[in-house]
Parts: C-alpha cells; sequence; structure tokens
C-alpha cells in the first residue's frame, strides 16, 4: 500500500485527510477528490467493478461509500455509463487509487470527476480493516476531513451533530422534479408510470427494451397524476432513506386498490412491504455490492445479484400469509431470499397484480442473472392489460 501512495505523491502532492467514526475510530491518510471536509453513513460496497454506477446511484445519497476492492479508478470514467446526471454519494474512501486509467472507453480520471463535482474522498485508508469495524459495529456516522482548516477541533463531536440514516426521508431530495417519457424500443405494447425515488437510468432502458413506454414521474406524484398516465402497471424505483418515513406508501396502497399491476425494487419492496402491513427495520450493515446470492424460491435458482440497501421487509419467509394491512390485499408470500442471512429479497401478492424484489435486476454494474424479472412484469402486464396494445 505504502508503494502505490508514495507513487501517486510523486504525481501530485496530497493533503493529509482523516476519517473519523461517530464511536472515535480514525483512520490516517490522504485527500482524494475534493478537499474539505464531507459527513455520511459509512457504508461499504463489495463490488470489484462497477464504480462509476456506484458513484452515480442516487440510493447512495447522504452516504459515504467504501470501497472492499483494492484498486479503484483503474478504467476510469465515460460519459456512458453513469446511472444518473451526478455523482450522488457524499463521501468517498479507496485503498490503492489508480495511477492513471487503462482502458479505452476511458475519457477522464476517477479522480477528475470527484474533484469536479465536490466530492470529498480519501484514500490510503485500510479498507480491509474499515469494513471489518463496520461488520462488526455496524453502519454508522462518520466524517472526512482534509485540508489544513478541517483536520482541527472535536471531529467526533462534529460526526456526532450530523443526522441519523433511520427516520431520513431522502428520496424527495433525489426524484425529478419533472416529469419525463422513456419511449418504447420498437412497437409500444404498454405504458408503465415508474415513480422515481432515486431511479437509476438502465431501469427504465430495461422496460423499454420490452416494449414499455415508460413515464419517470417525480417522488411527490398523486394517484390522480399517476391515473392520468392511463398506466397498464405502476413501477417503484429504488431509493435512499428510511422506508418507514416514506409518504409513497399511501399512494401505493390506493394502486393497489385500483388492481393496476405493481412491480417494485428496492426501496420499492420496502414499500410494497409497508404497503402490505408488514414492518421494515435497518439491517447491520446492509447489503451493497454486485455478488449477493439469492434464492428464486418459485424455480428454486440462486442468482447472483446487484444489492444497495440498508433496510429490509420484516415478513414470515416459510409459508402464505394474510397481508397484515388487511383482507383487501389477500395473500402474500416471500419470494426471493438472501441465502447470507435470510434477509427477505422479494415479495409476491397472489390475489392481487403485485410483486417487487430488493436488489437490481437492471444490474448496472452487476451480473445478468435477475434481467427475467423485467419478463415477468410484463407477463403481469399481459395478464392485467390483456395485451390491448
Amino acid at each position: 500500500m505504502n508503494s502505490v501512495v508514495n507513487q501517486t505523491r510523486s504525481l501530485e502532492e496530497r493533503e493529509r485527510a482523516v476519517l473519523v467514526l461517530e464511536d472515535g475510530t480514525r483512520f490516517e491518510g490522504e485527500a482524494y477528490g475534493a478537499v474539505g471536509s464531507t459527513f455520511g453513513e459509512a457504508v461499504f460496497s463489495t463490488g470489484m467493478t462497477g464504480y462509476q454506477e456506484t458513484l452515480t446511484d442516487p440510493s447512495y445519497h447522504k452516504q459515504v461509500v467504501v470501497m472492499t476492492a483494492p484498486h479503484v479508478g483503474n478504467t476510469g470514467v465515460n460519459d456512458d455509463d453513469a446511472e444518473s446526471k451526478r455523482i450522488w454519494v457524499s463521501g468517498y474512501v479507496v485503498r490503492d487509487p489508480a495511477l492513471r486509467p487503462s482502458n479505452w472507453r476511458s475519457q477522464r480520471t476517477l479522480e477528475d470527476d470527484l474533484r469536479e463535482q465536490g466530492v470529498v474522498g480519501i484514500c490510503g485508508v485500510d479498507t480491509r480493516a474499515l469494513t471489518r469495524h463496520l461488520r462488526e459495529r455496524g453502519a454508522m456516522r462518520v466524517g472526512i476531513f482534509s485540508g489544513p482548516d478541517d483536520i482541527e477541533g472535536d471531529l467526533v463531536e462534529k460526526v456526532a451533530e450530523q443526522p441519523l440514516m433511520a427516520g431520513a426521508e431522502l428520496a424527495s431530495e433525489v426524484s425529478t422534479e419533472r416529469a419525463y417519457v422513456v419511449p418504447a424500443v420498437g412497437d409500444k405494447r404498454f405504458t408503465v408510470a415508474a415513480l422515481d425515488l432515486g431511479i437509476k437510468a438502465m431501469t427504465p432502458q430495461r422496460m423499454a427494451e420490452r416494449g414499455i413506454e415508460v413515464h419517470v414521474l417525480p417522488a411527490t406524484s398523486t394517484i390522480g397524476e399517476i391515473r392520468a398516465v392511463n398506466p397498464d402497471g405502476v413501477f417503484f424505483s429504488n431509493g435512499p432513506g428510511d422506508p418507514a418515513t416514506a409518504p409513497q406508501v399511501e399512494v401505493l396502497r390506493e394502486v393497489l386498490r385500483a388492481g393496476i399491476a405493481f412491480f417494485g425494487i428496492c426501496f420499492g419492496n420496502q414499500l410494497l412491504g409497508r404497503a402490505l402491513g408488514f414492518g421494515t427495520y435497518k439491517l447491520k450493515y446492509g447489503h451493497r455490492g454486485i455478488n449477493q446470492p439469492v434464492m428464486d424460491r418459485r424455480t428454486g435458482k440462486v442468482e447472483i445479484t446487484a444489492h444497495n440497501h440498508g433496510f429490509a421487509v420484516d415478513a414470515p419467509l416459510d409459508g402464505d400469509v394474510e397481508a397484515p394491512a388487511g383482507a383487501e390485499f389477500g395473500r402474500v408470500r416471500v419470494s426471493h431470499v438472501c441465502l447470507n442471512d435470510d434477509v427477505v429479497e422479494g415479495l409476491e401478492c397472489l390475489d392481487i397484480p403485485a410483486f417487487s424484489v430488493q436488489y437490481h435486476p437492471e444490474a448496472a454494474a452487476g451480473p445478468h442473472d435477475a434481467a427475467y424479472l423485467f419478463d415477468r412484469f410484463v407477463e403481469l402486464l399481459e395478464t392485467t392489460a390483456g395485451g390491448k396494445h
């Protein structure tokens, strides 16, 4: 590690930096990206690649991402792989930043983008030790401080003053302000209203490839605004924050009562759980990365999946149960489960047209094992809309 840090210094002198967790644990390093201070919830991502998609995923809003892969930035960044128009992470932690990118698609360095967008990071950190600490103690608030004016004073106190992720309503902060349409590729078969709670660009693209015209709507949209699209189906996206604070749960209940086909991923899965009457809870350190094993209980197949969630649905794993919110929603079963820790990774309604998964079937970046879920949504639309298009 030291040899890489020293080589980096030969290219450019770096400011001293320090990472401070709310429990007082400190990690010394050097500034990476913008110089200054930043705060958020410290989480770790186990993906070996796909850092550009991770950084631009709105689900990481208010989080400081620790990369477990030791070398980051090797392939640079480009204008094609971003999942939104900006970097959303609050801070970035890497062990050994690339000296220079080496990829034919690279247009600039990762650090260039971090600097340009004002994202404070730290490098030269023992990310293995930091990850083990977060696994043992749980995700917690953190601050990154660099530059002579920012590393002075009681840094632990500054971190402790920051808001907790539990109880935070963040989807409205990352959602689109205006509705827009992603047209169907080829012949249009269906219309879907997609509520943007932090949507990734690849998600409507995957639906469009299947003949779906996707109307992406702001997170604050009402049931009336959703109905105005005359949708064959409704989709709730991934997003940041605590699902217990999300006002969209009541809107979703109206969608379910209307019998409109529904598909949700990640945050959308948590909101379906709450709409059905189940609780949600905060995971100790969450699931983040592109190598999480999940079983589809309908087929018995194990998928390697892309995750980014710190909350989960509290629903019984065995058997079909009546939705706690009332008989109008009928029976529900857990359709997918994480093989690492038995966390609920999907819900399937048996009496109304609705299902959801906790992970990212668009897999940007990541494996493509779960792409069939978009086909499953099309099958649901064919059933409920009668193939009218």
